[in-house]
């Protein structure tokens, strides 16, 4: 026996390297900056030339292209796409144009919900906050979650607590509150108080309290935050503000983002479908990744991301058509909005069957294209 085992030793201690390679991870893939790729949306809805003055258009277009650049700066100087993906948001975040960090809405009570999440498709991992309201980018709150807990979603104060202990910044509740989107709110209450009836929110019979907005302690004499600078007040209809972005980078990774402040006059703590992974955020290597934008129920019930991806993982369906087919779901059910994809190969897709959809896109060689309408 013993004659054996030395006569079958060599044997397999020349096949163990071999079963080892079988089970090693694939090595990254090598660098090529001509293929980096980076796609936004700031939102959909019922956004129309009609309802758009040329300074409006310009303000939105202006941001997009903002939001463009900084992810593409950091795609360009070797960062990877989960970086970049996390930098367009933050810019989007921080306008007041776009339903996400400053510029979010308000809910029936008078507060601003921030609901974010990101995905990375190499390794699968994910993060996500829901019903923050201090913390002033949730986009990198998300990431913290997915990258500094053993856990993919938090809420509320819970997701607040841990965004201060890991040292993002926390601001006023005060700083998130724009006059337009207050104004949007009060608009709200008052076609509820007439009964009519509203498309995004289910009218109640009693009269709701009118909501006091709220405001950093030091005010100015006009009472307003200190600071606070009046964005010009955007009316171009009702529009589903979720802010998003995907990337693919040097080293062939995709990754996926969105933020969102959620629907005005909404209740109970809801959350829609930008923070829920497989809902309105998904990035996955071996397929695309997506960031939604439009009537969250709707995308959470169809499961939109995800359903893409398997779509093209299961189904073998090129990105265009698979995220046109899933949204084409939502269409059924009754909901609308859109969606952005990219694949590894680098081929976009920004579907939507509402009106208008804020949208854009950056190639490797700095062509950029930003749209609005249909």
């Amino acid at each position: 026996m013993k004659r054996l085992l030395l006569l079958l030793l060599p044997l397999l201690l020349e096949a163990a390297p071999a079963a080892r390679a079988q089970t090693a991870p694939a090595p990254t893939a090598a660098a090529d900056p001509s293929r980096i790729t980076l796609v936004i949306h700031g939102g959909a809805g019922t956004i129309t030339r009609q309802n758009m003055t040329p300074e409006k258009e310009r303000a939105y277009t202006e941001a997009l292209n903002q939001a463009l650049q900084a992810g593409y700066t950091v795609l360009q100087r070797g960062g990877t796409a989960l970086d970049a993906v996390e930098a367009t948001v933050r810019v989007m975040e921080d306008s007041p144009l776009f339903n996400a960090g400053k510029g979010a809405v308000f809910t029936h009570d008078g507060r601003n919900e921030l609901d974010a999440a990101v995905m990375d498709g190499q390794t699968l991992k994910a993060g996500a906050v829901a019903g923050v309201t201090v913390v002033r980018n949730p986009i990198s709150a998300a990431r913290a979650v997915m990258e500094k807990s053993e856990h993919v979603l938090l809420t509320g104060t819970g997701a607040e607590q841990f965004a201060r202990e890991k040292g993002l910044t926390i601001v006023e509740p005060g700083y998130f509150y724009t006059e337009a989107r207050y104004q949007q709110l009060q608009k709200a209450l008052a076609s509820e108080k007439g009964a009519v009836p509203d498309q995004l929110n289910t009218p109640t019979k009693t009269t709701p309290a009118a909501p006091v907005p709220t405001k950093t302690k030091t005010k100015t004499k006009a009472g307003k935050p200190q600071g606070y600078a009046e964005p010009p007040i955007f009316t171009e209809g009702r529009k589903y503000g979720t802010v998003g972005a995907v990337a693919l980078d040097q080293y062939g990774n995709l990754a996926a983002a969105t933020s969102t402040g959620g629907m005005t006059n909404k209740r109970y703590g809801r959350v829609g479908d930008a923070p829920i992974i497989g809902a309105g955020t998904y990035a996955d290597n071996q397929t695309c990744a997506v960031s939604c934008t439009g009537w969250g129920e709707y995308f959470i019930r169809v499961g939109v991301a995800r359903d893409v991806a398997a779509r093209m993982e299961y189904g073998r369906q090129p990105l265009a058509a698979a995220a046109q087919a899933t949204l084409d779901k939502v269409a059924q059910l009754g909901g609308d909005g859109g969606l952005i994809g990219l694949d590894r190969q680098g081929n976009i897709t920004m579907p939507f069957n509402s009106e208008g959809m804020y949208r854009g896109y950056i190639k490797a060689n700095g062509q950029t294209e930003v749209l609005i309408y249909k």
